[in-house]
């Protein structure tokens, strides 16, 4: 190995070794800041130390792809802390679609996790397990880690709670439904045939809403209760029961490995149109012309330090990389978010504001009342203010426009909301991006 490769290869363990023993994603990059893999750990320092130990045998463990990346092209590591071992895995595969890195040859391709999908829009609402949920009329949970525990668990709820999973349209009131001859579901006591009226419409919504009410607790008294049984089972010494109850307990269990389909969007599952995202939020902000172009401000820094910030900016609905601006951040010291929106506002808009540029058709920030109002602050030393400013937080999604004191009421998966979601989470990724960088030119600097 070359004497530089060493060199770096050493400087990179000293930067592993302060990775956080947490779940996480991590990224291997070229000295260009290209990402060659992204992988995810249960412990972050452990699994990515682990690539980088001196008596690694990568060729016979990890295989001769690993072997070379090592050995040859990584540069330095990124990681992405994670609440939980879920977040990692859906983070993992969300990045792997998006950047498609040389190395990774899993996940490239266009198929999604499983969720759990229950309609609305019937009279009688059926379950079903779907890897295409509609993008309207049903409430979805998910998506789910994996498919095949999510088969298995259905059976088994469909016992306790009744439901129906075939296809039929069922209408209340309908004359034929009580000549339907149920099937063999209703004779084993697995669903209650709202096809062969034998429940009531008002009888059946109750039984959604109890199987809703424990897929939202995440069904603790249901496991205990199984839990209970099988216990008791075994010390009757009935252990065939026990073994029958200890595997539903484990794919009951197994429903809590998935994550939240408002939080974990897939593109590629929930695709919009982006002309329809565009018309949509045009009439929600009560424009007399659809909106075509949308830029998005973020601001990023690590305990006030290496603080930066980026424009982003969307056309018809989508990426503009030509007119992305970044901003190394000169008149903050220290964490303060309001200050650094301030800035990049002025010194974006600067020209626009002299009437020498103009402005796009919707400015959104990144955060909630506040940086909308340091960003609006900025725009008013300017002397001018684009058509609409608005920001969007994370995780509430709550919608906020400059000169209104209501938030904007924006379901979930309107196209509208799925623009801006797009518009933010872009100029994150495009910050943080940004940021990294600085942080890595300071800490060579050092």
């Amino acid at each position: 190995m070359p004497e530089n490769r060493k060199v770096i290869l050493e400087r990179v363990r000293e930067e592993v070794a302060k990775f956080p023993a947490a779940p996480g994603v991590y990224l291997f990059m070229d000295a260009a800041g290209v990402v060659l893999y992204v992988g995810k750990a249960k412990n972050l320092r452990s699994r990515v130390s682990s690539y980088f130990q001196p008596g690694a045998n990568l060729l016979q463990v990890r295989g001769g792809e690993i072997a070379k990346l090592i050995a040859k092209y990584v540069d330095h590591v990124e990681h992405i802390e994670c609440d939980s071992e879920v977040d990692a895995l859906l983070r993992e595969n969300r990045l792997i679609k998006d950047i498609q890195p040389r190395f990774n040859e899993r996940l490239k391709d266009d198929k999604s996790f499983p969720y759990l999908q229950i309609t609305t829009n019937e009279d009688f609402p059926r379950i079903s397990i779907t890897h295409k949920p509609e993008s309207r009329g049903v409430k979805l949970y998910g998506p789910f880690v994996r498919a095949k525990d999510l088969r298995k668990a259905l059976p088994m709820l469909q016992r306790v709670f009744k439901f129906r999973t075939c296809k039929l349209d069922i209408v209340a009131g309908d004359e034929g439904v009580g000549k339907f001859r149920p099937c063999i579901l209703f004779n084993i006591k697995q669903c209650t045939a709202p096809c062969g009226g034998r429940v009531s419409r008002e009888d059946y919504a109750a039984q959604i809403s109890r199987f809703r009410k424990y897929l939202d607790s995440k069904g603790k008294q249901l496991r205990d209760e199984l839990n209970a049984r099988m216990l008791t089972a075994s010390e009757n010494q009935n252990y065939e029961q026990a073994a029958e109850l200890r595997d539903e307990l484990k794919a009951l269990q197994s429903l809590q490995q998935r994550g939240f389909a408002d939080e974990q969007v897939q593109p590629e599952v929930f695709y919009i149109d982006p002309t329809e995202g565009l018309e949509k939020l045009g009439k929600l902000l009560q424009l007399s012309e659809t909106p075509r172009t949308i830029e998005g401000i973020d601001i990023a820094h690590l305990g006030g330090k290496e603080t930066c910030g980026a424009v982003v900016c969307f056309i018809d609905g989508k990426p503009f990389k030509s007119s992305y601006r970044r901003y190394k951040i000169k008149t903050v010291d220290g964490n303060d978010d309001y200050a650094s929106i301030f800035e990049v506002v002025t010194r974006r808009y600067r020209k626009a504001g002299a009437h020498e540029e103009i402005f796009p058709d919707v400015v959104l920030i990144d955060g909630g009342k506040g940086q909308l109002g340091a960003a609006a602050a900025g725009f008013e030393k300017l002397g001018a203010v684009p058509p609409v400013l608005m920001s969007l937080a994370k995780k509430e999604e709550i919608v906020y426009v400059h000169g209104c004191d209501v938030p904007l009421k924006i379901a979930r998966r309107n196209p509208a909301l799925r623009i801006l979601q797009s518009v933010r989470d872009e100029s994150h990724r495009f910050v943080q991006h940004y940021h990294h960088i600085l942080r890595r030119k300071a800490t060579l600097e050092s």
